[in-house]
Formats: C-alpha cells, structure tokens, sequence
C-alpha cells in the first residue's frame, strides 16, 4: 500500500512537471498556459524590472543637485543639456538595457498574460531614463491607445507620456495629454499622486502658480511615497512664498525641516524659514542676528555662502544698501563649490551697483562675472547678457578717457621723469602666488577614494570601498545627518583643545607642503617693442595733444548720450555732460551738449532750460537744434527734405550715366537756384562740372571747377578731390589744351593718363570718377598707436599692456588677418545704389589717391553691402571709418535709417552668405570691437 501511494505521487509530480514545462516552453491561449505566464512575468521579469527602475531612480536622488534658488522640479529625472541629452547619459544604459530585454520577453513570449500593457510602459521608461525621450513618447501612446480600457495603464501611459514630452520642452503637446489624463482621472481609485503631480509641475512651466499649489496638495494627500511626499512638500512651500502667502510656506517650510528630509533640503527649509520669519515679524533691528548664529554651527559650513546671501538680501529688502554689498561680497568669497549661488550674488552686486550706486564701471565687471558664472538656462539669462554687452559700450569710453589722461600726464612730466616712470610701468611686480586650492576642491568628498581614478575601471565587488553605489549612499546617509565633515581627527567634536587644533595645523601643512612651493615668479619678459609703442603714443607736440583731447571728448559726449537715450538715466547724462564742460569749453559738439541740456531740464529746471535754449539759440542760429526749439515738426521736415534732395540727386546721376551731360547742366542749375540748403550742393555742382568736360573745352571745365572751390571751400568731400583734378590738368595743360573736349571716353587709340578711368555704373565694377588725379601719400595716420592700459581704482598701480585675446562666437572670430574692409550695409535690395558708390568713389580720390582702394557690391535677399578694401589691418581700416563715417549722410544717397557701417576681416566676411548671419555678425561686432 505504501509503495503504491508513493507511485502514484510520483505520477503525479511528474504530470504536473509536465503541464508546467508545456505551459512555459510554448505560448497557449488556456487557463493554465494563461495563468503561468501571469506568473513567471509578473515575479521574473515585471518585479525585477521595477526593483532595477527604483535603484536607478535612487540613485539620481542621492546624485542630483538641487538648484535651491529655484523651485525644485517635482520629479528628479535625467539631468539633460541645452540639447536635451542626458549628460554622462551611458551610465545608467546597462540597467535600462536588462529592462527592455525583460519587457520584450513578455511581449514575444508571454502573449496570452496581463502584463502586456506594463511590457510596453517598461519599455517606455526604459528609453526615457536612456534620454530617448521620442522613443519613449511612442512607446507610451501605443500603451495608451491599445490599452485604453484599463484606466490604471491608460493613466500611467499618458502621465510618462507627457513627462517625456516635458523633458524635451514640447509644453503644448504634453499639455494636450494632461487635458485628456486629467478626463480619465476621475475613475483611478489609487496611485493617483504621480499623475497629479507631473500636473503640478505643468502648471509651474506655464507660471499657474495657484494650480499647481492645488495639485501638489492633491498629490501629496494620495502619495505613500515618503521622499515624494517631503520634497513635494518642500515644492510647496516655495510656491506659497512666490504667492506671498508666508503662513503657509513656513508651515510647508517647518514640516520639512521635521521630516527625514536631507540634509541640503533640511538647510534650505531652515534658512527660508528664518528669512520669513524675519519679514513677518515686527523687529526693526537684528534680523540678520538668527541668520548669523548659523555660521557658528559646523554643520553648515558648505553653506556659508547661502547664509551670506540671506543676510544680504535681508538688508537689501530694509534698504541698506552698502551692509548689503558687504554680504554679497563675503557670498561670493565664500562660494568655493556652489558656482550657482556665486553667480547670482554676483548678478546681485552688478545690479546693486547699476541701479543703487551708479557705479557703471564696477556694474560691467560684476555682470561679466555673472554671466560666465551662471548656467545659460538661468531665468533672464540673455537680458543679464545685454546688460552686460550695453555696458560694454561705456567701459570702453571710460578706459578711452583714462587711457588719454595718463599718456597726457606722463608727457607732461620732463624727460628724465618721463622715462622712468615709463619703465615702471613696465616693470612686473613680483609677487607669491597664492597656495593651490586643488586639495581643497578635491577633497571634498572624502569617500570617493576610488571614484575616475586612472587606469581604474569600476568594480562590482562586494568590498565596500570598491561599490560606488554602496559608497555614495554612505555619503549621503552621513550629510542628512551631520553635514559635510572635513577628514580629520575627532570629526565629531565642535570645540577642541589648542593642542588638538596644533595637532590638526600640523598635518595639514605636512599634506599640503608642496603647494606652499607653487606660483614662484616668472622671469620678465623683453618689454622694450612695449615700451616703444607707449612712448609714440604719447602726445607731446600740440598736434598730438589735439587730437587726444578730442578722443576724451568725444568718448565723455558718447558717454553722456548713451546714459541719456540707452540707459534713461538723465541725471547721470547731465552729470557726464557737465564734466565736458568744464574740461572742454569749446567743443564740436557744444551744440548738441547744451541742446541735450536743455532737454533734461525741461520739465524740473526751467531757468536752467532756458539757459541753454539761449545758448543754443544765440551760440549756433542755423544749427538743426535752433531750428528744431524754433519748429518742433523740423525734424520731420528735415526728413522728408533730404529725402526729395536724394532722389532729385539719383535723377541727375542717372542723366549723367546715360551720357545726357547737357541735361545734367541744365538740371543742376535748376536745382541750385530753386533749392536752399541743400546739403549736396557739392555734389551737384561737381556733376555739372564734369558733364562741362564732357563737353566743353578744358578751360570752361577749369572755370567751372575753380568756381567750385570758391563756393565750397569748407567742403571735406568734392573739394580735396577737384583741387587735385585741377593740380593733375596743371600739370598735363598741354596735352589737355590740344583736345576741342577736355574729357574723353577712353580711347585705346588715345595715349591715357597714368591712373585714369571711365565712370561705370556695372553692379561689381567701381563707378570711378572721371577725373585723373595726383597720387599722394595717405594725410591721415595709418596706424594707432596701441592705447596702454590704465591702473584699475582697485589697485592704483598700472598694469603693462598685453596681448588682446581672440574672441570667438559661433562662426565669427577676432583674431587678427591680413585683409579687412569697410562695409556699409543697406537694407533695402530694391534701391539702386550707383550714385552711393560714386560718392565712395569721391572721398577715395580726394582722402586716398594712390591707395589702390576698391569698392565692391555683394547682395542678399533683403541687403545690399558696399565694401571698401582692402586694408591690411584693422587700425586702418578704423581710420577710414573715422574718416568717411561723418560724412556718410552726404554719400549715401538713400535714408539715413537704411543703412549701418562696421568693420570686417577677411575671413569673417566670407561667412556672411544670408541676412541671419549679418545680424549676427552686427551683433558679434558691437560686443567685440
């Protein structure tokens, strides 16, 4: 009988093995083949999958930085770049690899189970913690759709599904999803808390500050999630504090702080807390003192910086401003890891110093320090970048100003002085570098003793100190509890003994010996081309002094307006303005100082408004700021004036093209005698002239030009270039006098002048002048000499002048080349532009006869770019533009409006190709030069 039992159990056993393997080595739609792959998928694969997803998921928690400054997103997903890559994204793809294997073994061999629906979700958050964010937006609208009536995986798919989308800023499609989740969300009974808070953190995107505090109420009341249920905690309290509602965000801001929470967050809590309640309470002094006794625990000794910053701005909400620099400067000095929290006390000085100090100068340095500090994701980042660039343009003229004063003052000392003081100047000063810090920023985590380093690969051993993962959650275990610890003996005590401290001194300084070493002083370097430089750079004839003078003048004018019209601050422009004055008298640009003047103190001066009308008025009668006090609707005339002057010009040019020179005789002499003021006066004339060439003999066209001269003689454009018109035919009168027509269509049976050259008016060929002219040497100074650079307020001692480094931005750079040109861009490709380039042409003969300058068209679409070249470096071509600039309004013949100049090199001019890139090219070029 026993052994009969025992046969039939074995029977029975085995039939059951049977059963188990048929039902596991092939797929069959029958309770029992449906029930064994309910279980081998859900405990083999499903639950697997999900112990790896929370490992990686903690994992991100213990390593992700909180930026606390900001509201903290509501989950911690993959940290992305502005491309929206997961950055060092390879480490987590292993994991995610195993779970998308586990998730197609259910979709291929598991068909007939439950768990098809999670297959594809695992498969989705698979790809989004990979940073495959489509991937995994597909992934999850499949599971969405085909599963639409189990509400569990329908929800959970769209939540993920617009988490991705989120991730890569897709806000209106991902909004779109929400709206239909938030449909379905009614008939969830559980596990509500996710998709309420991704609807949270939605509403934060689109700044719905109120709805997102409702949701996260929600989310946090359904969540079992403990660290979910703090850190939305913590979320909320910020939002409170935005809505100004303090109650509520200390409440939020105290449940923190009695949670588990981490340590950083603890802290954060801790600080907000003390900072509102310093503003809800009634005390008008010593705010900052709870603040302050932070400091003296050790425990918060990485975020001393944080503390400073709270106290800065809790002087700054009261109004004192210099207590609150003081602060921002020791957060700053402080920051040795944060560089968030650096580059925003930065960005609190620059604007301190903007708005509070007027101290411009200071205000540049601390945005520079700002914006190479901070992410480029910080909220306003570009207008924190255009401030800076906006006082770019000012820092450049105060150092013109500075640099022009210190030349002038060493010229002014007697030579023997002079030179000494020269060589000081370039004299290094020896000084100790400051001890290395790199033991200090390394060893800052102790614990990663094993962490990247070289020729070591990672290690899966159980050895404590060789699993990272185990490591860094020691570490974090140990900062929620006691902060960050410096390695040193007794740790854990807060006051020690003098023979403990010298104990400590000791060891330091003996592991950090060979830092003390570092930063000896280098060797000076030959200096004597530097020295060279600066002292031809000094003024010491009358000349020189002039012309120093007006750089410091015109760099106070462009000072003055650029407060007045940029920054809107007149009482800042009239400050500058004044300072003008007093050095410099008498000016050229006294009209337009005493018209601005004017101006500002319109509406709170009115004596001193109508000073300067009178000055305008009495000082400067047929100046356009007399004539615009006298007709406020002047200026509108004026344009409208110049405007008709241009076109009646490009009609006359035109006839003069056509070889009409008897119209053009005619047609002048009607505009002469019917314009008044008519600023191409020159101009016209100078057409009339020639077309009297054209057809007259050379001593007709020598009346005509002579008369020219005569009329015009303070003229900077025609009237150089025809008196060496008049010095060429002088000096080749006999060959002239021979001719019935003093000029010709070129002739190859003719002998030609040396450097002469038929007008055409070809689109890339240079319409020239018709007159020959004299070569001569170039009267204006080709090369700069190099601007020193002055001492700094800081420092009071100068410093020597060195190489400028090459800037570089997207595909424009500064480095130096041997071709540049000057550009002037139109933005209009319908107007015609001959009689522009003529003008060109004009100035050319009469300021650079002999330079072999040339001018060229290249087009776009929308633009049109006049180029002048080539110079062979950049010096050159800046005095060109100093040249030619001032009197653009004369040769361009379009409105003024239209067209802007700058400087290009070579190889920067290649790479303009479209309207894009000249716009960022114009850009690149106001930063830079």
């Amino acid at each position: 009988m026993k052994n009969y039992a025992i046969h039939g159990l074995k029977v029975i056993l085995f039939s059951l093995c049977l059963s188990i393997i048929s039902s596991c080595g092939a797929q069959k739609d029958t309770a029992t083949g449906r029930g064994m792959q309910n279980l081998t998928a859900r405990y083999n694969y499903i639950y697997n999958s999900n112990v790896i997803l929370d490992s990686h998921q903690q994992e991100l928690t213990e390593t992700y930085a909180d930026n606390y400054e900001q509201v903290l997103p509501v989950y911690i997903g993959p940290e992305v770049d502005e491309t929206f890559m997961v950055k060092g994204g390879s480490g987590a793809d292993k994991a995610m690899d195993d779970i998308i294997k586990k998730a197609q073994v259910i979709i291929l061999e598991k068909s007939y189970s439950n768990y098809l629906d999670d297959a594809y979700i695992l498969l989705g958050k698979a790809q989004f913690f990979k940073g495959n964010y489509f991937n995994a937006a597909e992934y999850f609208d499949y599971a969405a759709k085909t599963y639409r009536k189990n509400t569990r995986s329908f929800i959970e798919a769209l939540n993920w599904k617009a988490r991705s989308l989120m991730q890569v800023r897709r806000l209106t499609e991902a909004n779109l999803v929400l709206d239909t989740m938030v449909y379905a969300l009614t008939d969830l009974k559980k596990n509500s808390a996710e998709p309420l808070a991704t609807l949270a953190q939605m509403c934060i995107y689109q700044q719905k500050m109120p709805e997102a505090i409702s949701f996260l109420k929600d989310a946090i009341k359904a969540s079992n999630n403990s660290q979910h249920k703090i850190r939305w905690t913590y979320i909320l309290a910020q939002l409170s504090e935005q809505q100004k509602n303090y109650p509520e965000a200390m409440l939020n801001y105290r449940r923190v702080q009695k949670s588990s929470a981490p340590f950083e967050m603890y802290f954060n809590a801790n600080l907000s807390r003390i900072k509102l309640n310093a503003l809800l309470s009634n005390k008008t002094i010593n705010k900052q003192d709870e603040l302050l006794r932070l400091l003296k625990d050790d425990k918060n000794e990485d975020y001393t910086d944080q503390i400073y910053y709270q106290i800065a701005e809790s002087f700054l909400a009261d109004g004192a401003y210099d207590e609150a620099k003081k602060y921002y400067l020791l957060s700053v000095q402080k920051s040795t890891k944060n560089q968030y929290q650096k580059g925003i006390s930065y960005l609190k000085l620059a604007d301190l110093d903007l708005k509070q100090f007027r101290n411009y100068l200071n205000a540049k340095l601390y945005y520079d320090s700002a914006v190479n500090t901070l992410p480029k994701h910080y909220p306003g980042y570009d207008a924190i970048v255009k401030k800076n660039q906006n006082l770019e343009y000012l820092t450049k003229r105060y150092q013109i100003i500075a640099d022009e004063d210190t030349l002038q003052t060493i010229a002014r000392l007697p030579e023997q002085q002079r030179q000494a003081k020269i060589q000081a100047i370039f004299t290094p000063v020896e000084k100790s570098a400051p001890a290395t810090e790199a033991a200090a920023t390394s060893g800052s985590n102790p614990l990663r003793l094993n962490e990247n380093t070289p020729g070591r690969g990672q290690s899966s051993s159980t050895f404590y100190f060789s699993n990272a993962a185990a490591i860094s959650k020691g570490f974090s275990d140990f900062k929620k509890k006691w902060g960050n610890r410096k390695l040193e003996n007794n740790w854990r005590q807060s006051i020690r003994s003098s023979a403990q401290t010298i104990t400590q001194d000791i060891a330091n300084n003996t592991s950090n010996g060979a830092a003390s070493n570092a930063g000896q002083p280098e060797p000076a370097a030959d200096r004597t081309a530097d020295i060279k430089a600066y002292t031809d750079a000094l003024p010491l004839t009358p000349e020189l002094l002039g012309r120093s003078n007006q750089k410091i003048v015109d760099a106070y004018y462009d000072i003055a307006s650029f407060y007045l019209q940029e920054l809107n601050d007149p009482a800042e422009a009239e400050a500058v303005y004044q300072i003008l004055l007093s050095r410099f008298p008498e000016n050229h640009h006294l009209a337009a100082v005493y018209y601005s003047l004017f101006l500002i103190n319109k509406n709170k001066d009115a004596a001193k408004s109508d000073d300067y009308k009178n000055r305008v008025l009495k000082g400067f009668p047929n100046s356009n700021y007399a004539k615009i006090i006298m007709d406020p609707s002047f200026s509108l005339k004026q344009t409208e004036r110049e405007t008709a002057i241009n076109k009646n010009y490009n009609e006359v040019f035109e006839q003069y093209q056509k070889k009409d020179f008897a119209g053009v005789i005619q047609q002048v002499n009607r505009t002469l005698i019917s314009a008044q003021e008519n600023y191409l006066a020159p101009q016209y004339a100078y057409l009339q002239a020639i077309s009297i060439g054209r057809t007259s003999h050379v001593d007709t066209l020598l009346t005509a030009f002579n008369s020219l001269i005569s009329v015009y003689p303070d003229d900077q454009l025609i009237t150089p270039l025809v008196k060496d018109h008049i010095a060429y035919i002088n000096a080749h009168l006999t060959d002239f006098q021979k001719r019935k027509i003093a000029l010709l269509d070129f002739d190859p049976n003719e002998p030609p002048f040396s450097i002469y050259q038929p007008p055409v008016a070809a689109n890339n060929q240079l319409p020239d002048d018709a007159m020959p002219v004299a070569p001569k040497a170039d009267p204006v100074a080709a090369i700069t000499p190099p601007s020193p650079t002055v001492p700094k307020p800081e420092t009071g001692k100068p410093v020597a002048i060195t190489p400028v480094p090459v800037k570089t931005e997207g595909i424009f750079s500064t480095a130096v080349s041997a071709v540049y040109y000057y550009v002037v861009d139109v933005a209009d490709a319908t107007l015609t532009l001959s009689s522009s380039r003529f003008g060109i042409g004009q100035f050319n003969r009469g300021k650079y006869a002999g330079q072999n300058l040339k001018h060229q068209l290249k087009e776009f679409d929308n633009d049109q770019l006049i180029y002048v070249g080539n110079f062979s470096n950049f010096e050159d071509a800046k005095t060109y533009a100093d040249g030619i600039t001032p009197q653009l309004k004369q040769i361009m013949k379009v409105q003024a409006d239209l067209y802007t100049s700058f400087i290009i090199s070579k190889e920067n001019f290649d790479k303009l190709t479209s309207k894009d890139l000249l716009n960022k090219y114009l850009e690149f070029y106001k930063n830079n030069y």
